[in-house]
């Protein structure tokens, strides 16, 4: 019996139908400029970003309230994550969603996430990671993980260290 588990893995021609397909979706998808005075060069990047954050936010599983995420690695590949809910029994949260296509690519080098979330049919409000996430979060990356969260044509940038100063340490 072969247990070679990478056979269950995306050949190249099926990685870049996806990729196709989702730069399509991103054409066709309203564009959201920010306001702040931050580099250019990280702005043009963030404005793509929460377009792609915008996008799997619809996927979200959940009756009230969307979350979609985007976790972005220094070798400059993207995951995205968006909330799935069922019955409110062992949930996962958009964060924690991306983080784990990550790992499971053997991934572990992180840059930043961001962030975006609001009721299903309301404008998206301010949305930082839960509890457990900051927590989960904290136990891959180092204390100065930059968090973005975008609502309102305004981006707010946190630390993981911010948001969660004294961390679970085991």
């Amino acid at each position: 019996m072969d247990n070679n588990f990478n056979n269950f893995d995306l050949d190249d021609e099926e990685i870049k139908e996806n990729e196709l397909y989702e730069e399509q979706k991103m054409e066709e998808t309203e564009k959201f400029e920010l306001e702040q005075e931050i580099d250019e060069e990280l702005k043009k990047e963030l404005e793509k970003v929460i377009t792609k954050a915008m996008l799997v936010r619809e996927n979200a599983h959940h009756n009230s309230y969307k979350v979609g995420a985007v976790l972005k690695m220094k070798s400059g590949n993207l995951y995205t994550g968006c909330n799935i809910n069922n019955q409110d029994i062992m949930s996962i949260c958009a964060e924690r969603v991306a983080f784990a296509k990550a790992i499971t690519r053997a991934e572990d080098d992180f840059e930043y996430i961001l962030v975006v979330g609001g009721p299903v049919d309301g404008f998206l409000e301010k949305c930082l990671p839960c509890g457990y996430c900051r927590q989960f979060m904290s136990e891959f990356v180092d204390e100065d993980f930059k968090i973005y969260n975008y609502y309102n044509n305004r981006l707010d940038e946190f630390t993981i260290k911010d948001l969660l100063p004294e961390a679970f340490e085991y």
